[in-house]
C-alpha cells in the first residue's frame, strides 16, 4: 500500500513538474511578434545610409536591427510608426544597448540622400536612413518578408508608395529574428504598439 502510494505521489511531482516547465516555458516566448525560433537569413546587399556611407550586411552585426520600409512623402504611417519608435527607443536600448533603428526608403527617386538626413533627424538623431536603386530594394523587401509598390503615375512629384507597415528585427548575427505587424482595425491607420513591441523584444533577447 505505501508503495503504491509512494508512486502515486512521485507522478503527481512529476506531471506538476512538467506543467510548471510548460508553463515557464510558453510565458518566456513572444507573444506578439511572428519569432523565428530559426533565424532567416539576409543576402548580400548594399546600400547608402543619410551620410553617404555604404551600409550592407556586416552593418548588422554585433547589433538588434530593427527595419522599417518608408518614405519622406508619406502621409501617415512612416511618421507615425517613427515617433512610437521614438518613444518607445531609451526603453529598447535598456533591454539591449546594442540596438539601432533603420529606416529603407521604398522611393529612392524623391528621398536624396539629404532628404532623408533632414528627415530622419526630425525623430531620432541616432536613427539611420537607408536608400538604394529599385534593384536593390527589391530582392531586399522579399528578402525580409516586406512588400511595396508605387501605386499612383510616377511620372510627376504627388504619387504614393504602398509599403509594408510591419518592422523586421534582425538579431545581432545579422539574421531575420522575427516580424512585428501593425495593429489593424477596419477603417483606422495600422501602428506598430510600442509596448507590446518592447515585451517582445525583452523575451527575444532573453531567448538568444
Amino acid at each position: 500500500m505505501n508503495k503504491i502510494v509512494i508512486v502515486c505521489i512521485a507522478i503527481a511531482a512529476m506531471l506538476a513538474g512538467v506543467l510548471l516547465f510548460s508553463k515557464l516555458n510558453t510565458a518566456s516566448q513572444p507573444e506578439h511578434a511572428l519569432y523565428y525560433q530559426q533565424s532567416r537569413n539576409i543576402n548580400n546587399f548594399t546600400m547608402t545610409d543619410h551620410q553617404g556611407e555604404q551600409f550592407g550586411n556586416e552593418d548588422l552585426i554585433g547589433k538588434w536591427s530593427w527595419v522599417f520600409f518608408g518614405y519622406t512623402s508619406c502621409p501617415d504611417v512612416c511618421p507615425t510608426t517613427l515617433q512610437e519608435i521614438n518613444f518607445v527607443y531609451d526603453e529598447l536600448k535598456e533591454i539591449s544597448a546594442n540596438t539601432q533603428v533603420l529606416l529603407v526608403s521604398v522611393d529612392p527617386r524623391r528621398d536624396s540622400q539629404d532628404v532623408l538626413a533632414n528627415y530622419i533627424a526630425y525623430f531620432n538623431k541616432e536613427f539611420k536612413a537607408l536608400r538604394a536603386d529599385h534593384s536593390v530594394l527589391f530582392p531586399f523587401a522579399r528578402n525580409l518578408g516586406l512588400m511595396y509598390a508605387i501605386t499612383d503615375d510616377a511620372a510627376g512629384d504627388g504619387y504614393l508608395v504602398d509599403h509594408s507597415a510591419s518592422m523586421v528585427l534582425i538579431n545581432p548575427n545579422g539574421k531575420i529574428a522575427a516580424i512585428f505587424k501593425p495593429k489593424q482595425a477596419l477603417g483606422e491607420l495600422p501602428t506598430i504598439d510600442g509596448q507590446k513591441l518592447l515585451s517582445d523584444f525583452d523575451k527575444i533577447v532573453q531567448l538568444n
